[in-house]
């Protein structure tokens, strides 16, 4: 078992086609000197097939490479010099420019697999992390079927700030979703005291506007001097819904094939610098689909030009299931990118349907 789980790698199209065109380069290159059979001292050349290797395989399988390099060399030399040993024995140099490129880009290739071992490790550690802060959100929530989704940029085993939560309480369905300025760990304690004393002040404050005053209050003793939080609370009770907006992207709302953003009369500052937000109220009507978002999905771009957000949200998240409207939309959003995304993303996804509550 261990030596099949040595070699299970292979079975991976991008290490095989490495590898593949690591010994078509020897190949290539002994097939160019017998043809053109120069006396030169082309077997240096042979050293080029290891060094590109270490850049992508085990180095297992770079120490074959460079043995395979070896071998044709020997085998170019022996045939140039009419099968007489004493030539080859006179590139003797140039075999040991062979051997020592071997050795180094075996090497090379220990030490990169180390390190995308610790990487992975780091990588692996940062998603428990996230998981522990952002607790899974069932699939109803007083009158609405809510998803939520976080979409990893992850650069390594750096970790965002992104973070939401969704709370039934005496006084209604409230939710949170917000964004710390910066990565980190100091990133995620920041995240962390948020999303503490959310959980505490959502089921203590009927207002939510002393909600923001305390989560101010928090942030600012918890943050560095040029640390915030952007963040939207919402509020539902009897089909209305409440929003306070602390400079956070706005909210969509999805009704009957058209999309609106929720937007305030004037902008309030970030939780930590004071804010003092006005509420939103909006009448809520069946069927109704509220997405909140962190600017990571807001500044996407493709050569300039931004993710379509509003023109789509009717194709990708109006209808059907809210978790499969959330899949669609981080389906298109990487589609559209056409790369790794430069930032992490929060979704929530809440459909209004109060008579299946």
């Amino acid at each position: 078992m261990a030596r099949a789980d040595r070699w299970n790698g292979w079975s991976a199209p991008s290490v095989r086609t490495a590898f593949t065109a690591a010994f078509a380069v020897v190949v290539v290159l002994v097939g160019l000197r017998l043809t053109v059979r120069d006396e030169s001292h082309a077997v240096s050349w042979l050293a080029l097939p290891p060094l590109a290797a270490s850049a992508f395989l085990p180095w297992r399988w770079v120490a074959g490479v460079g043995l395979a390099s070896m071998a044709a060399a020997f085998a170019y030399l022996w045939i140039l010099y009419d099968f007489a040993m004493d030539g080859v024995a006179s590139h003797g140099v140039d075999f040991l420019v062979v051997a020592v490129a071997v050795v180094i880009s075996a090497a090379v290739a220990i030490v990169r697999e180390r390190d995308d071992e610790r990487m992975k490790r780091l990588t692996q550690l940062a998603s428990v992390v996230q998981q522990a802060i952002l607790r899974p959100i069932g699939e109803r929530l007083g009158p609405f079927d809510i998803a939520a989704r976080y979409v990893s940029a992850r650069s390594g085993a750096e970790i965002g700030g992104d973070l939401y939560e969704a709370l039934n309480t005496d006084y209604g369905v409230r939710i949170i979703i917000g964004d710390v300025r910066g990565k980190g760990l100091d990133a995620v304690r920041l995240s962390s005291t948020v999303l503490g004393s959310y959980r505490h002040v959502a089921f203590e404050r009927s207002d939510q506007r002393c909600m923001v005053n305390d989560l101010d209050h928090a942030v600012a003793r918890n943050a560095g001097d040029e640390d915030f939080v952007t963040a939207i609370l919402l509020q539902e009770r009897g089909g209305t819904l409440e929003i306070m907006n602390c400079g956070h992207p706005p909210p969509m709302l999805v009704r009957d094939g058209v999309a609106t953003y929720l937007e305030p009369e004037s902008m309030a500052p970030p939780l930590g610098l004071s804010p003092s937000a006005r509420e939103l109220t909006v009448r809520l009507q069946p069927g109704d689909r509220i997405f909140l978002y962190t600017d990571g999905l807001a500044e996407a771009r493709k050569d300039g030009e931004f993710f379509p957000i509003k023109e789509r949200a009717w194709s990708l998240i109006g209808h059907g299931n809210v978790g499969d409207g959330l899949a669609s939309l981080e389906s298109a959003l990487r589609r559209w990118v056409g790369g790794p995304l430069t930032d992490d993303i929060a979704l929530l996804l809440l459909d209004y349907r109060p008579d299946t509550g």
